[in-house]
Parts: C-alpha cells; sequence; structure tokens
C-alpha cells in the first residue's frame, strides 16, 4: 500500500498524528520517526524530511504521567476488591502496571508531539524557513 505524502496543512492533523503515533515520519508515513527508544532521527529515511527542529521536550512526559496516573488511581478500587487487604501485592501490581505503562506510552506519544510541530510549523518546521534555508 502506498500512503501518499502529507503537505504541511492544518487538514493534515489527524493523518500526521496516526503516522507520530505508530513511530513513522508525519509526512511520508514510511520512514522510521526513532533511531532509539526516545532519539528522534536526523530526518527521515525515505522522504528526506528534516526532523532537528523538532522540541518536544518534557511535554511527552506530563502527558503520559497524568494518564497513567489517572488509570492507576481509577484502578485502585476495582484491585482493593480483587485483592482483598494485602497493600503490598496491590503496590507491586500498580508499581509494575505503572512502570510498564509509562514505558510503553512515552514514544507514541513523543511521535504524536513531533507530528503536531511538523504540521502546524512550530520550530524550524516552519515552510517558509525550509525553503530559505535550502
Amino acid at each position: 500500500m502506498v500512503t501518499p505524502t502529507l503537505t504541511q496543512t492544518p487538514e493534515d492533523l489527524r493523518p500526521a498524528l496516526r503516522r507520530g503515533v505508530r513511530l513513522k515520519c508525519p509526512r511520508c508515513g514510511q520512514g522510521k520517526l526513532f533511531r532509539g527508544y526516545l532519539k528522534v532521527a536526523d530526518c527521515c529515511d525515505s522522504c528526506g524530511l528534516d526532523l532537528t527542529p523538532q522540541r518536544a521536550d518534557d511535554g511527552p512526559a506530563y502527558i503520559v504521567v497524568l494518564v497513567v496516573a489517572h488509570l492507576i488511581g481509577f484502578s485502585l478500587m476495582p484491585m482493593f476488591s480483587l485483592f482483598g487487604d494485602r497493600p503490598i501485592l496491590i503496590g507491586t501490581v500498580l508499581g509494575l502496571a505503572t512502570i510498564l505503562a509509562s514505558l510503553g506510552l512515552l514514544p507514541p506519544v513523543k511521535g504524536a508531539f513531533v507530528a503536531l510541530q511538523w504540521v502546524k510549523g512550530m520550530h524550524g518546521f516552519d515552510p517558509a524557513r525550509a525553503e530559505a534555508k535550502g
């Protein structure tokens, strides 16, 4: 299946976010977005999009903490009804769930942040600025 290359317009927000969440280039959807666990690649190996202007910083971590804390917080009551009054067991299970959920959510959320920055033309992703460079 050939994925069409997106332009940098607000209408392309959903497809770009979907591609970012799948850890693919927000423009073409083919190249890898990361070269490591959370290290964004310098450029797309498929379409050549320069990814160095991205500035996700702490945004993805804040979103992941917000989501995971709510999920774990809301699971406390079912855990107490499931395991009874065993705080060490509940703490261990919820602690492991917190770690696994956080590690699993960080790359897709960071990919979505990079895609959002690309679509909105934030930082060096601005198409006018890219044309001035080249």
